[in-house]
């Protein structure tokens, strides 16, 4: 990375679930979560993203989550905040009140549904980058969004200052491997795929953004301080180890299953909101085999 780029973090930061109880966000969970985190060695905390279930929050509690994980970390981790949205605008919105109550940085998921062409990505990013003081991350699912971030946009958006990260959840490693090759100085490349962690680091990446981490910080953690520590085969190892346990938590749409997993831990309520709902039996089964294949539970 360039001398006037700052890592965010290195190593394992967890996708956060948002807990709920009776129609409202459960903040009496969500801090016990918080706590069980960092003792866990968690290297950081992204809060109202995908797995926090953003796209049904209102505007107040998407604020409310923020300043309450800011609030509660007290520094101890970097905080990411999800402030991303189909409308630059509200994007810029919800990142400049992220800058306002102490988040440590943005993660800036491509415009949904409507998306954008090349030209419009890159503006989204810069108009946002331009108007806030936060690093940022840029976050590609494509699976999700249909909008995918190529080569020649990254490259671009490279090349301002406070864009400082990606987050790549594409899938497509060839593609992630190319942009390292490429950007890897411009950017810290972080794994949004908990089965791809490893070899995401072992081409140079710096971390992952972690669902499994939810249940797992330490061991999540770890995977990526083995290869922060050059020992892939430890790295590997541990990766494979837990492979079943993270198929199980994506046999769903994220993040049914973990928020189900969560609630088998006794750490909140099963509480999801629609169009999301309680697992198909057969696939809770599997999930629940999984966890007590690892005694998790």
């Amino acid at each position: 990375m360039s001398k006037l780029k700052k890592s965010v973090f290195t190593g394992a930061a967890t996708a956060i679930i948002t807990p709920f109880k009776n129609g409202a966000i459960d903040f009496e969970s969500f801090g016990k979560i918080i706590e069980e985190q960092i003792k866990g060695g968690i290297d950081g905390i992204v809060v109202a993203g995908t797995t926090g279930e953003a796209a049904t929050l209102t505007h107040e509690e998407h604020c409310e989550c923020i300043k309450y994980v800011v609030e509660k970390v007290e520094g101890r981790v970097p905080v990411i905040a999800g402030t991303g949205s189909n409308d630059t605008a509200y994007a810029n919105e919800l990142s400049k009140y992220a800058c306002d109550v102490g988040a440590d940085a943005l993660l800036l998921v491509t415009p949904y549904y409507n998306k954008a062409t090349p030209k419009g990505l890159i503006k989204n990013f810069l108009d946002t980058a331009e108007n806030t003081n936060l690093p940022i991350i840029l976050y590609n699912v494509p699976s999700r969004t249909g909008c995918n971030i190529t080569l020649p946009v990254y490259k671009e958006l490279a090349k301002h200052e406070r864009i400082v990260a990606v987050k790549e959840a594409s899938g497509n490693l060839s593609a992630i491997a190319e942009l390292i090759a490429e950007c890897g100085d411009s950017y810290d490349i972080y794994s949004g795929n908990d089965d791809q962690i490893v070899p995401i680091m072992s081409l140079g990446g710096k971390g992952v953004i972690s669902v499994l981490s939810n249940i797992l910080p330490k061991e999540t953690h770890d995977i990526c301080e083995f290869c922060l520590s050059d020992n892939y085969k430890a790295a590997a190892e541990l990766q494979l180890k837990y492979l079943r346990l993270i198929n199980a938590l994506f046999c769903e749409v994220n993040p049914i299953p973990v928020k189900t997993a969560m609630a088998e831990l006794g750490k909140c309520g099963i509480e999801m909101r629609l169009p999301l709902c309680e697992m198909e039996d057969a696939n809770k089964a599997k999930l629940i085999a999984a966890m007590k294949a690892h005694n998790i539970l």
